[in-house]
């Protein structure tokens, strides 16, 4: 198992990939797999073997290539074929260096695989299985090389859930990005007479220059702002929230954070974008809206949704189970198929 050098495994914070991979690695090592981790740093919370390619958490770099491509050289150098049946690899440059091993890879894309990113995946080699996450992300561009698709999963076990629908403030977590809308999530929850909570990561130069230069100058008393919300608080404002608004401007290919918020519970008012549709059931677990103005009625009708239908939803389609049994089914059949790189590997010395 492959994952970018920027986090550990799991974050305490900020890092839905890493949240995923933590889970899925659990539980394959409950399947009694061999699971080996690739990652960067010396902490990691799973029960994986783990090999550290850098001393460092490349955190403070994220957005640059170097980093990623030095942690791809040494697993490169690191994997042989008698240790490893099938490399999974969750890393944005992957695909394009997986074809240099003699390993089977299967690559999970978590981005969304169009305009830039969409050409370096075309050139991903035949001997390299894309995986997608939602069937959004896979319509996006059909014409990858995929191998199947994979919802991410939450382990609910562990996740603190409320008992009956809240009437506190609307919740918007994510960061801090025209992405994602939390301009347009001040105006509706505005337009509602609602309080909102703005919890956001904002530690890159762009998101703080967005949040000064456009959010900023939009607060007033009816909005609170929370920055870099470390796992355990992002939970408890979950659980407190009246619902999730997810006002998104592009084609989020999952958003995990849709299925945490039901997962406690917690309703989700979203535009209809990329996968929402997919994680989403409307009048059960939320509200899929097709304009922004349509955002503040869901806001006022969403408590009348059930907390214990949201947690059932995700229990029985965002599973941790559910998700390493498509993954294993998409090992062994890409395995099965015999899959063989089309390009020379070249010589790497071993460390």
């Amino acid at each position: 198992m492959v994952v970018p050098p920027w986090l550990s495994v799991p974050p305490p914070g900020y890092g839905g990939l890493e949240q995923v991979v933590a889970a899925l690695v659990n539980t394959l090592t409950g399947h009694g797999h061999a699971v080996t981790l690739f990652g960067a740093g010396v902490e990691h919370g799973t029960p994986a073997a783990f090999v550290s390619t850098e001393a460092e958490l490349q955190f403070d770099r994220l957005g640059e290539s170097l980093p990623e491509l030095a942690h791809l050289a040494r697993v490169n150098q690191l994997v042989d074929p008698a240790d490893f049946d099938v490399v999974h690899d969750h890393t944005t440059i992957g695909p394009l260096v997986a074809g240099r091993r003699s390993v089977p890879t299967v690559a999970t894309v978590h981005g969304n695989p169009v305009g830039e990113y969409g050409t370096v995946l075309s050139d991903t080699d035949h001997g390299v299985g894309l995986v997608a996450i939602s069937h959004a992300q896979r319509r996006s561009n059909p014409a990858l090389p995929w191998v199947g698709t994979v919802h991410n999963a939450l382990d609910i076990a562990e996740i603190p859930r409320k008992s009956q629908p809240s009437t506190g403030a609307v919740l918007w977590l994510a960061r801090f990005s025209p992405d994602k809308g939390p301009e347009l999530a001040i105006r509706a929850a505005r337009a509602a007479g609602l309080p909102l909570v703005l919890a956001g990561k904002c530690n890159e130069p762009v998101e703080r220059r967005y949040y000064e230069q456009v959010i900023e100058p939009m607060l007033d008393s009816d909005v609170t702002v929370v920055f870099n919300a470390d796992r355990a608080t992002a939970l408890r404002l979950l659980v407190e929230a009246r619902c999730l608004i997810m006002p998104i401007q592009w084609a989020e290919p999952f958003g995990m954070v849709m299925v945490e918020a039901m997962a406690t519970g917690t309703p989700v008012v979203a535009l209809d974008r990329g996968a929402v549709a997919e994680l989403i059931r409307p009048g059960l677990t939320g509200v899929v809206c097709a304009d922004p103005v349509e955002l503040p009625t869901a806001l006022q009708e969403v408590t009348r949704m059930d907390p214990a239908a949201c947690v059932a939803h995700v229990a029985e389609n965002f599973s941790t189970e559910r998700m390493a049994l498509g993954y294993e089914a998409v090992y062994r059949e890409f395995i099965g198929a015999g899959a063989v790189s089309t390009r020379e590997p070249f010589p790497l010395a071993r460390p």
